[in-house]
């Protein structure tokens, strides 16, 4: 299978990335695609919220993503589109460096809103778009 072909496109024109994430990323030969339905920070083994606040709910939920992308044979590295949805705005920087550690090298484009409530009480809620 031909490796995902991946460019960070940045331009002075546009508003600088201010986090872990690109203007946008150009998916020049695209495989398989995936899109992948948001992951609270819900453990599998208890079908309850993992103790610990926002940081833990994001360990989790990141988790939780990668074992979805990892079952359809693709890696965190494959994503080129995230979404992150946060109840509380006011826990953007924790889940932001929470995020960063995760995407170190090629972070993928992102959004991150604010919503009036998420499933089961969670604090954060990420979705992907992934693609090799």
């Amino acid at each position: 299978m031909t490796p995902v072909m991946k460019r960070t496109i940045a331009t002075t024109s546009a508003p600088a990335a201010i986090g872990p994430y690109n203007q946008a990323i150009l998916v020049e030969r695209a495989g398989p695609m995936l899109f992948c339905s948001g992951q609270i920070g819900l453990d599998p083994a208890t079908g309850k919220i993992v103790e610990g606040g926002v940081e833990a709910e994001t360990r989790c939920a990141l988790k939780n993503l990668a074992a979805v992308i990892g079952a359809a044979g693709m890696r965190m590295e494959h994503i080129v589109k995230a979404t992150i949805y946060l109840v509380d705005m006011a826990d953007y920087p924790k889940v932001n460096a929470i995020y960063a550690e995760q995407f170190a090298g090629q972070p993928p484009a992102r959004v991150a809103v604010a919503v009036a409530g998420l499933p089961a009480g969670a604090k954060v809620e990420i979705d992907a778009i992934a693609t090799r």
